[in-house]
């Protein structure tokens, strides 16, 4: 008997998604709840899970189709098994298909039999990993979940790999010379290769709704820099303490979120939105961290960051981080909030201008910390300094209230004890 699998139920005001990759073929077999297709929504990537037991039995659409909720999308043969499905196994001819082909053969008992153990299946983000280095799925040992592998696993893995030396060029033909007079032909550079890859849906979304955010908000950027001695040493004194009492690592995103908690009260408008002709003011900081995942920029919410602990902070961020890299976040964790942090720092970036998330009126850019020369009583020193950046809507923030708001951080960050009294 054919059970049909349909597209879940994806959240509030989600009515479509993008097929974005087939994990499971026809002919394959499956168990329940095992995931078997990835859907790409305007945020997130969501596994769809098999409803039984069986065989992948026929694919109803292909991928880079659009699905809505509720529709069929393939069949799952309940009851059957690999080797006596009416549908037959469809190969693979990419390289990753190849590859997990053959993870499943290096799986698979000697004697035919079916394992116990799960088939290999490979995340949207390690299909691409293992494809862009070449790599054998089956020879990674995997450190996830049930012993699947991750992105890590891969990376490191390829890292360990020596690169394959270069074939030599067949020795070309002699160049004509050009007539008398003629200019000089370009230097031949080898093989120019160009490729098209169709955008996720949600890199499509980015790009909508950053531009939309540059076409509707009076945007603008207003500067300061933070001397972050005080933070760093309250930070390499306590680290290893606060490690093993709470299970996280102290870091510098939760002294931000609670300084910008204490700027928030201060500066209330930040906090507020354009709804129409209203703007709505708030009296609670659900705050969105901006989050990198393989498949682009992920933004959660902590929310009630203003009743939060450090600790509570720096395990919300964690598990945000771990799950944007998995693909696992949920799309109710990446809606609402009222503000956003977002740290270029963490790829090197010295300064930039970030863009609003709306409907959010303010977003806040932290950058790398470099040691400068700054004056201190008098003297020259070296301080390790930090560009923040703090874009707003015009409309609703004046100059004076932006240049307010990052004074309070950098006051609170250079005086962390402000965060304990909450001064």
């Amino acid at each position: 008997m054919a059970t049909e699998v349909k597209v879940p139920t994806l959240g509030e005001s989600i009515t479509e998604a993008t097929l974005g990759q087939w994990l499971k073929q026809p002919g394959d077999a499956v168990k329940a709840d095992e995931p078997i297709a990835s859907l790409e929504t305007d945020k997130v990537a969501v596994d769809v899970p098999s409803p039984v037991d069986g065989v992948m039995g026929e694919l109803a659409v292909a991928e880079g189709d659009t699905v809505q909720v509720g529709a069929v999308i393939a069949l799952v043969e309940e009851g059957a098994s690999a080797a006596t499905a009416a549908t037959p196994a469809v190969e693979d001819r990419t390289a990753v298909g190849q590859a997990e082909a053959a993870a499943r053969a290096e799986h698979a008992p000697a004697d035919g039999a079916q394992e116990d153990e799960e088939p290999v299946t490979l995340s949207p983000a390690v299909r691409r990993a293992v494809l862009e280095h070449h790599l054998d799925p089956s020879k990674i040992r995997g450190t996830g979940k049930d012993g699947r592998l991750t992105k890590d696993d891969v990376l490191a893995a390829a890292a360990r790999t020596p690169a394959a030396p270069a074939t030599p060029a067949a020795p070309a033909a002699a160049p004509r010379q050009p007539a008398v007079g003629a200019p000089a032909p370009a230097p031949h550079r080898g093989d120019r290769r160009e490729e098209r890859v169709r955008m996720t849906r949600l890199r499509q979304t980015i790009a909508s709704r950053l531009k939309d955010a540059q076409n509707t908000a009076a945007m603008l950027t207003t500067y300061n820099d933070v001397d972050m001695t005080a933070v760093m040493d309250a930070r390499n004194r306590y680290k290893d303490l606060f490690e093993k009492k709470h299970g996280v690592r102290l870091g510098f995103m939760s002294f931000f979120a609670k300084a910008a908690v204490l700027a928030l009260r201060d500066v209330p408008s930040v906090n507020a939105s354009i709804d129409g002709d209203e703007i709505v003011y708030r009296d609670y900081a659900d705050i969105s961290v901006a989050v990198s995942a393989p498949q682009g920029l992920v933004v959660p919410v902590v929310r009630d960051a203003d009743s939060l602990s450090f600790a509570d902070i720096e395990k919300t961020i964690a598990d945000f981080g771990r799950r944007a890299r998995d693909g696992t976040l949920k799309l109710d964790e990446m809606r609402g909030g009222t503000f956003t942090i977002s740290n270029g720092g963490v790829f090197g970036s010295l300064l930039s201008s970030p863009i609003i998330n709306p409907p959010q009126s303010a977003v806040l850019g932290l950058h790398r910390i470099e040691e400068r020369p700054v004056v201190r009583d008098g003297q020259i020193v070296a301080r390790p300094m930090m560009y923040l950046a703090l874009s707003y809507d015009h409309r609703l923030i004046d100059g004076r209230e932006a240049v307010t708001f990052l004074v309070r951080i950098k006051e609170a960050i250079e005086d962390p004890t402000r965060l304990l009294i909450d001064l």
